[in-house]
């Protein structure tokens, strides 16, 4: 005869014993969180909060009794043309910057990836593609700015093929300082793009291209139809993430030009600074910010979309 003692009948598991669970042992996770949620609550919400109010009233900080403005700041800042102007900026920055990591970035993935290649030459090629990815931000622009100067190394080649007179102002000229910080931005961030798409194409079954060759596809047929969309996901990912960073880059523009010459090279990041801390202008710096955090959000939105249906 079987013997069934009280309150073991049911499990651990059980929804019965779930509901038994004593509210202290239910908020134990909750206590582990705590202290990233107290420090996202006072390092992120609490700032973004006081720059959202910032944003409505006038000139605040400097002012003693600033006065709600509503969205009259809002409204001036997108008349500014110096505002659009570095929205274009940034736009041209970010737009060929995200273009050309993704070519650059797949190029070197598939170089490191081709089995043409030995052990060896591959691990050579690995430590030098990598290195921009090591430096940072400062470094990086300490360095392009030296190799870019009028008496750098870039002036003394170009010079010695004669493809320019060899003093070219590529950092101080208002023709050529977008591109100049473009190509240096390029340069520091591809190596994320190469480890990121040379991981994804190891993940693609070698089964799909020996069948591919078995049916008499060459070498553009076996990029287009297995590999972009092997790594079609990933791409997207990395792109939209990329956008995300690249909107948002202030230390290399502010270290190479400052955001000039003439505001040749003047981003949203840096002309918010800009008003914070050069024209004393928060109520309008807090603006300027509030518009960039949309922006992200939006950027951020369809980020978050892209992962999950990646999932």
């Amino acid at each position: 005869m079987a013997v069934t003692t009280p309150g073991l009948s049911a499990g651990r598991g059980s929804p019965v014993a779930r509901r038994r669970t004593p509210l202290g042992r239910r908020l134990v996770p909750f206590g582990y969180l705590s202290p990233t949620l107290v420090l996202m609550l006072v390092l992120m919400a609490i700032p973004i909060v006081m720059v959202i109010g910032y944003s409505v009233m006038d000139n605040v900080i400097t002012n003693q009794n600033p006065e709600m403005v509503g969205l009259a700041n809002y409204l001036e800042i997108l008349r500014d043309d110096a505002f659009w102007k570095a929205a274009r900026n940034t736009f041209v920055f970010t737009a060929i910057s995200v273009v050309a990591h993704i070519v650059l970035g797949m190029t070197f993935a598939m170089l490191l990836n081709t089995e043409l290649l030995g052990t060896w030459t591959k691990a050579v090629f690995r430590v030098v593609l990598v290195l921009p990815w090591l430096f940072t931000i400062a470094i990086i622009a300490v360095l392009w700015r030296m190799l870019m100067s009028p008496n750098g190394v870039i002036n003394y080649l170009l010079g010695t093929i004669g493809f320019t007179d060899g003093q070219t102002e590529w950092l101080a000229s208002p023709a050529t300082a977008l591109a100049a910080v473009t190509f240096i931005n390029i340069w520091a961030g591809y190596p994320f793009y190469m480890i990121s798409l040379l991981a994804g194409l190891q993940g693609i079954p070698r089964d799909l291209y020996e069948a591919a060759k078995v049916d008499g596809a060459g070498w553009w047929q076996r990029f287009f139809n297995i590999t972009v969309p092997q790594l079609k996901p990933l791409l997207i990912s990395l792109a939209l993430l990329d956008f995300i960073w690249t909107t948002q880059q202030f230390p290399l523009i502010w270290m190479t030009t400052g955001g000039g010459p003439i505001d040749a090279t003047e981003v949203l990041s840096t002309f918010t600074y800009k008003l914070a801390f050069t024209k004393y202008q928060f109520a309008m710096a807090s603006t300027s910010a509030v518009v960039i955090l949309v922006l992200s959000m939006i950027l951020a939105f369809f980020y978050a979309r892209s992962q999950r249906a990646r999932d």
